[in-house]
C-alpha cells in the first residue's frame, strides 16, 4: 500500500493512474470531493442539491414519514436503488447538510399508515393463495384505498410537486411486493398476459386471484358424418332441455340436437388433464355437419379456464383424447400454445380443399362436364348469402375465388369433384347454384340440376403461411 508520501511525486508524473490518500485512510481526491459537495450544500452552490434537499425537508416537516414514502418522490432519479434506500439517504443527506440529529423513521407514516412495511407479508399471503397451481409468468396487482391514494397526492402537493412525480404507491407495491413473490415462487414477472395476476386490496387485506386459461393447439379429423363441430343446442327448447314444462321432444331432454361433437370428444380430456373449470373449443372455421373432415385435418384451440395444472405432455394428451374419442374423431400435432392463436385460428386467411360426390338430375356427357370444369376453374364466384344458413348468417352477396377444380365423370348422372377454394367459399352452393343465388355454379355451366350428395373436407392451409409459426407455441 503506498503512503501519502511515497505517491506525491509519482502522482505528479502519473495523475491518472494513482490517486493520494489521506490520513483518515480515504482516496484524498475523495475527501477533496465531498469537502467541495458539503460546500455546495450549505452555499447553495448546486441548485440540482438543493431542489433535492428542499423535497426532503418539506416531505419530513409534513408528519412522520416512512423512507419508502420519502423515496418514492425522487424514485426517477439514481436507478438501482429501492424506493427505502431514497428515502434513507435523503433523511441522512438532510440531518448532515443541517447538523441536526439524524432520527430514523419510527411513528408511523401518516402517508401509507404502514402498508410500505408489509410488503413481506402480502408476497407470504400470495404465494400460500397460489399452492396447487402450476405457473410460470405472474403480475402483481394493487388496489390501494382512496384515502391512502389523497394521501399521496397530497404529500407531493405539500412538497410542490406535480401529482405523478416520482413513482405513485401503487406502482411500488407491484413492483416490491411482486419482486418477493417472484423470489418466493420461483416464477417471473409477465407485464403482458401472466399464467396468474393477484390483485392486493389494501383496504380488506384480501388478494383476488385471476388464473388465466391454457391453451392446446392441434389438428382435428372427423371421422363420421352427423357429427358437429362444437355443442348445438336445441332450437326447440333454446338448450335447456325443457319445453312447456314438460322434457323437450326435439333433444329428448339433453339439450342439444347432437349427442355428439367434435368438442364433447376432445375437449374433456384437455379439461380433466389440466384440472380446469371449463373448456372452450375455438375451430378455424367448420365443416358441415353432414361433411368429414380428414386428410390434414382442421386447426383448432382448446381452451381451458382456470387450470391447475399447465405442464402436460402433449404426445401423452393426443393418445388419450383419440382413446376417448373412439374412432369417431381423432387429433394430430398438439402443442402448448399461447392465447394469441385463439385469434389466430379464428382469423387466419385459410383456403380449403374438398371433395365431393355429385349427382346430376340428367345425364351429363365428358365435352360438356369438362368445359364446365374450365369455366369454374379460377374464376370469381359471387354468392348470395345460402339458404340453408340464412337463418344465422347477414345477407349479403359474398366473392370468393375458386383456385383449382378437378373432376371426373363416374357415370352420366354421377362425379366426382376436388375443390380448392379461398376460404368462405360455400362449395355445395358452387355445385347446385342454390336457384341462382350462387353464379357462375356447376349446374348452371351444365343447365343440368346438380346436387351435392357427400362431402369431405381435405385440408384447412394457410393462404400467405401456415397456422403453425414458433411464436405462437410455448416450448
Amino acid at each position: 500500500m503506498y503512503t501519502v508520501g511515497m505517491n506525491r511525486k509519482r502522482n505528479h508524473r502519473h495523475k491518472q493512474r494513482f490517486h493520494p490518500v489521506s490520513r483518515t485512510g480515504f482516496p484524498l481526491l475523495h475527501t477533496i470531493s465531498w469537502k467541495r459537495s458539503e460546500r455546495e450544500l450549505r452555499s447553495g452552490d448546486n441548485p440540482r442539491i438543493m431542489e433535492i434537499l428542499e423535497i426532503a425537508r418539506r416531505a419530513l416537516s409534513s408528519g412522520p414519514i416512512c423512507d419508502p414514502c420519502l423515496g418514492r418522490l425522487v424514485a426517477d432519479r439514481s436507478f438501482g436503488l429501492t424506493n427505502r434506500q431514497r428515502g434513507r439517504g435523503l433523511r441522512t443527506t438532510v440531518a448532515l447538510a443541517d447538523d441536526t440529529d439524524f432520527e430514523p423513521h419510527e411513528e408511523e407514516c401518516w402517508v401509507c399508515e404502514g402498508e410500505c412495511d408489509r410488503f413481506e407479508w402480502w408476497a407470504a399471503q400470495a404465494a400460500g393463495m397460489v399452492h396447487g397451481y402450476e405457473f410460470d409468468t405472474y403480475q402483481i396487482g394493487t388496489k390501494v384505498p382512496p384515502l391512502l391514494e389523497e394521501n399521496d397526492r397530497l404529500l407531493r402537493e405539500d412538497v410542490g410537486l406535480e401529482p405523478e412525480a416520482g413513482e405513485l404507491m401503487k406502482s411500488e407495491f407491484n413492483r416490491e411486493v411482486g419482486k418477493r413473490f417472484g423470489d418466493a415462487t420461483g416464477t417471473e414477472v409477465d407485464f403482458g398476459r401472466p399464467d396468474l395476476l393477484l390483485l392486493c386490496d389494501l383496504a380488506t387485506d384480501e388478494i383476488e386471484l385471476q388464473v388465466n386459461s391454457a391453451f392446446v393447439y392441434g389438428r382435428y379429423r372427423k371421422l363420421e358424418r352427423d357429427i358437429p363441430q362444437t355443442k348445438w343446442p336445441c332450437r326447440d327448447c333454446n338448450g335447456t332441455g325443457i319445453d312447456r314444462d314438460e322434457k323437450c321432444s326435439g333433444c329428448d331432454g339433453t339439450g342439444y340436437r347432437y349427442d355428439e361433437s367434435v368438442e364433447q370428444l376432445t375437449a374433456p380430456v384437455v379439461e380433466e388433464a389440466m384440472d380446469g373449470t371449463e373448456s372452450v373449443f375455438h375451430g378455424a372455421g367448420r365443416e358441415d355437419v353432414d361433411a368429414l373432415m380428414v386428410g390434414t385435418g382442421r386447426p383448432f384451440v382448446i381452451e381451458v379456464k382456470e387450470p391447475r395444472s399447465r405442464d402436460v405432455d402433449p404426445d401423452e394428451l393426443e393418445g388419450e383424447i383419440n382413446d376417448f374419442a373412439d374412432g369417431k374423431a381423432e387429433v394430430e400435432g398438439l402443442r402448448l400454445a399461447t392465447h394469441e392463436m385463439v385469434e389466430r385460428v379464428k382469423e387466419h386467411d385459410a383456403s380449403k380443399t374438398y371433395e365431393m360426390v355429385v349427382a346430376f338430375d340428367e345425364p351429363v356427357d365428358q365435352t360438356a362436364f369438362d368445359a364446365a370444369l374450365d369455366e369454374l376453374r379460377g374464376a370469381t364466384i359471387y354468392q348470395d348469402t345460402p339458404q340453408r344458413v340464412s337463418h344465422r348468417r347477414a345477407a349479403k352477396t359474398r366473392t370468393r375465388e375458386v383456385y383449382d377444380i378437378e373432376g371426373e365423370l363416374e357415370d352420366d348422372e354421377r362425379a366426382t369433384l376436388t375443390v380448392h377454394g379461398e376460404g368462405g367459399l360455400y362449395v355445395k352452393e358452387l355445385v347446385s347454384s342454390d336457384e341462382g343465388r350462387t353464379e357462375p355454379s356447376l349446374a348452371g355451366a351444365l343447365g343440368v340440376g346438380a346436387t351435392v350428395t357427400a362431402l369431405d373436407v381435405l385440408s384447412v392451409e394457410g393462404e400467405e403461411e401456415s397456422f403453425e409459426q414458433p411464436e405462437y407455441f410455448h416450448g
